[in-house]
Order: C-alpha cells, then structure tokens, then sequence
C-alpha cells in the first residue's frame, strides 16, 4: 500500500507543478530544501544496510538480549530505556536508522517477535524527542525562536517528557509486548565473518553518532560515514555493493510529499494558522503533523503564535513531536523506519499501527501540555 502512496503522493506534486498550482519558483525553493534531507536519506540508509552486513547490528543485539538475562519484561525495560536515551541525545532520526535494524536483528536472534521491538523504536524515536534541543529539528527552532539554551529547554520540558514516556511504556507493553511468552531464548555469540569490515562499518556507525551529538550537520555526518562504509566494502567485499542499497521509494516519497507541501504553501492554505489555547494548539500541530508531515505543520502553526507565549510554542513541540506517530509519514523518522522494517522483511500491518498511533497520540499530547509548566 505504502508503494502506492509513494509514486501517488509524487504523481499529485508533479500535476501541481504542470498546471500551475504549484509555480515553478516554488517548486525550485522546495527541492533546494530537501536537497540536503535528500542526501542524508541516500547515505544513511546506505551506511545501515552495509552495517546490516557487516554484521553490526547482530552483535549490538546479542548484547541487548544477553542484558534482558533471557526475561521478556527485562528486555522490554532495556529496549525502551536504550532507544529513549538514543533519542534524546542523538535525535530522533539516528533512533530510526540505527537502532531499528538492531532491536530488529535481535528479534532474529533471539527467536521473538519482530513487530513490539520494531514499534518501540518508531513511537520512541518520536515521543522521547521532547528533552532536548538537539533532539528534533523542531526543538531547534522552537528554542531559537524562544532563545532557550539547552538546560532551560530541558528544565521547562522534563515533566512532559516524563509523562509521555510513561503513556508511551503503557502503550507498548498493553497492546504489542504484553501477549508474549515471558521468556527467550539468548542469542549464541555473533559470528561477525570479515574482522576488518567489523571494526570499519563500528567505528563508522559511532563515528556517525557522535558527530550528530556534536553538532555535525547530519548530511556531512552521513555521508563521510556512508563513504568509509561503501570504501571498505569495495575493498573486502565488492560483491555486497549495489543500486538497490539506494532507498528509491522512499526519495520519491519525501520529493512527492514537499512538492505537495510547496503547492500547499503557495496556495495559503498552511497560511494564518493561529491560536492561544495550548491545548487546541498543540492538537492542530499534531493533526496537521500527521497530514503534512511535522516539520512543515510545525512551521505553519508557529507562523501565527503570539512571540511572548513560551508555554504555547512547547505546547506546539508536543503536538508536532509526540503527536505525529498516527501516519507513516508524520515524521521523517517513521519514514526512515518504515524503510529499514522493509529492508529487514518486516511486513507491519498499517491499520493497526494507525489504530494504536492515534490513541497514543491523544494521550501523550493530552497529558503532555497538561503538565506543561507544573
């Protein structure tokens, strides 16, 4: 279906640019702004899927299961601790890329379901976004707009982000953790094949992390890493390398889903989008977050918000952060992590992910701005 969407959402973009909805500067504007996002997708997904077979992935994930001590509820508490602090500190988008095809490998390993670890990345990656500036693009430029430095960022958002990690922990453990076996298997030790391409695609996977923690743009990030990774594979194992590394599907989604965006804008519609109430505000970033995506909803509604009103502008964050989990496409990071459940042969059943998305939301944007400045 996701197929579907994809070459659909670029067919409408592609109409509004013939006939005129969406002029032709306009449409240059919004290509030069996903032209980075655009290379970070390329690399990224290319450094995974090689760190995929570099063998990675599997060893970071015995090591996550052997934590779990074999206990289903323990390994749910490491799961969800590790994928929370990995949002935090690193952004949501590295949460997607790179411990996604972790959680999933363990699932292999360890002989359990893939669908309650795979959907403990994606709704963490977006509801443990809250902290810290650094960790969603929104929170950059909400605490830009706000002049908030980090620690006063965190000191106004800790108690939300508390409560929508604890609605977060009830959600996953009710409806995809809780009917399963008590117990596991443990993982035999990882074979990890070639040492060299071990070490190299490692060391290029932190490397990656640590220069998105320290403020590398994540597009330089990911594609130095990309380019040791794709190097080292051509020398040890050419074999491995080719165009199918190259996430198609999802550049046409995200060329598509800006080119729809653009024509939006240049229309209005995304226009004088305001309110006072933080509540009401923080549930129109959350709708129109799943229906454009977050960044832009996020940029529309923040067009029309009083500039003194700190407490509605993070109630904004809320709504576009943690609300935006009920569409494949409400965040980069869902998309990222469709693409990498895709690649891992994970078919996840879209009704129920929606289904479940949207009573989460409601309760994470709820409770959030409820407690918001307490």
């Amino acid at each position: 279906m996701l197929d579907w969407v994809r070459g659909g959402l670029l067919l409408v973009g592609l109409v509004c640019l013939v006939t005129g909805v969406l002029p032709w500067e306009a449409a240059e504007s919004s290509l030069r702004r996903i032209a980075p996002l655009l290379v970070f997708l390329c690399a990224v997904i290319v450094l995974a899927e090689l760190a995929k077979e570099a063998r990675v992935f599997d060893v970071v994930a015995a090591a996550l299961a052997r934590a779990g001590r074999g206990r289903y509820p323990a390994l749910f508490g490491v799961c969800f601790g590790f994928a929370a602090v990995c949002t935090v500190f690193l952004n949501l988008d590295t949460t997607a890329v790179l411990l996604t095809p972790v959680l999933l490998a363990m699932a292999g390993r360890a002989g359990i379901p893939g669908l309650p670890l795979a959907m403990t990345t994606v709704w963490l990656a977006n509801t443990a976004s809250l902290l810290l500036p650094v960790s969603n693009l929104t929170n950059l430029l909400a605490a830009d707009r706000l002049e908030l430095p980090p620690l006063e960022f965190a000191g106004r958002m800790w108690l939300p982000q508390v409560v929508i990690l604890a609605c977060t922990a009830v959600f996953l453990w009710v409806f995809y953790w809780r009917r399963h076996p008590p117990s596991y298997t443990l993982p035999e030790k990882v074979d990890i094949g070639d040492p060299v391409v071990f070490r190299v695609l490692a060391a290029a996977c932190l490397a990656f992390a640590l220069a998105v923690l320290g403020g590398v743009p994540i597009e330089v990030a990911a594609v130095v890493s990309a380019v040791v990774a794709v190097g080292v594979f051509a020398w040890r194992d050419r074999g491995r390398l080719s165009f199918g590394l190259i996430p198609w599907g999802l550049l046409v989604f995200v060329t598509g889903l800006f080119l729809v965006v653009g024509a939006l804008e240049a229309r209005g519609v995304l226009d004088g989008v305001a309110g006072g109430d933080p509540f009401a505000v923080a549930a129109l970033g959350g709708g129109l977050g799943n229906v454009v995506n977050n960044l832009p909803a996020y940029v529309a509604v923040e067009r029309g918000l009083p500039p003194e009103d700190t407490g509605v502008v993070l109630a904004l964050l809320i709504g576009t952060n943690a609300g935006t989990i009920v569409t494949p496409w409400g965040s980069l990071a869902t998309l990222l992590w469709f693409e990498q459940c895709r690649r891992f042969g994970l078919r996840v059943p879209v009704a129920r992910f929606m289904a479940t998305g949207l009573g989460l939301a409601v309760c994470c944007v709820g409770f959030g701005v409820l407690v918001l400045g307490r």
